[in-house]
């Protein structure tokens, strides 16, 4: 398992909420040797990773379960996007009727109420992937501040899990992003999409968690998991 880390500041004047997750798409595609045609991406969101993508393919379809993303997501003739849940298996029943050479998946698999089925459907496409997962340690410090529980899978978790099914590079990678202030820090985790915790904090268990966080940047972990 490989480990490492990258470390940023963020640039409140960009107002960009999605920098983690634009780092993680860059990372995921220059791990790509062979160009795909024909591209699924699973829980594609507005189309972050569709518009990165730098090379002529034939076919794109992204699926996302909020209709609200796949708006603002790119369309034309060779663009398809599919609402729909991949907890849910009538949507790879879909998925399996149209031929696909590499599955995409960025930032959005931590959701999954079941991984290992998703993994097991994954498998049954039969074709290279690349697929990003945020972990537990993501908000580490944050979530002992609080004494918050992480919903989010931990990476050894994941690591096993895929282990059943894939013949796999596995790496994680720990990001590191450094605030101005503590304030700018907890407007950034509001607006981002990232918390992994089920516990909403009351007013004054907010305060005191400003008070009280001792960093100046927040952690996030990534896994990826590379077909070979």
């Amino acid at each position: 398992m490989k480990i490492s880390s990258e470390f940023s500041k963020y640039a409140l004047e960009y107002n960009n909420y999605n920098v983690i997750q634009n780092s993680v798409i860059e990372r995921i595609l220059s791990k790509v040797g062979r160009k795909p045609k024909r591209i699924l991406d699973l829980g594609c969101g507005s189309g972050t990773l569709c518009k990165t993508i730098d090379w002529e393919y034939e076919y794109f379809m992204g699926v996302d379960f909020a209709q609200g993303m796949l708006d603002l997501h790119p369309k034309s003739s060779k663009i398809d996007c599919l609402y729909g849940d991949f907890n849910d298996d009538i949507l790879f029943e879909r998925l399996f009727k149209e031929k696909y050479d590499f599955i995409f998946s960025s930032s959005a698999l931590q959701w999954a109420d079941d991984l290992e089925k998703v993994f097991f459907n994954i498998k049954q496409f039969n074709i290279p992937f690349a697929l990003a997962i945020f972990t537990s340690n993501t908000f580490k410090t944050i979530n002992q501040t609080a004494s918050i529980n992480s919903i989010l899978k931990s990476a050894d978790e994941v690591h096993e899990l895929q282990k059943k099914y894939f013949n796999a590079e596995f790496e994680v990678v720990e990001y590191k992003l450094e605030f101005e202030s503590t304030r700018d820090m907890f407007r950034y985790i509001k607006r981002s999409g990232v918390s992994g915790a089920r516990k909403i904090l009351s007013y004054k268990e907010s305060k005191e968690l400003l008070n009280n966080y001792p960093l100046n940047y927040l952690e996030f972990e990534v896994v990826f998991i590379y077909s070979r």
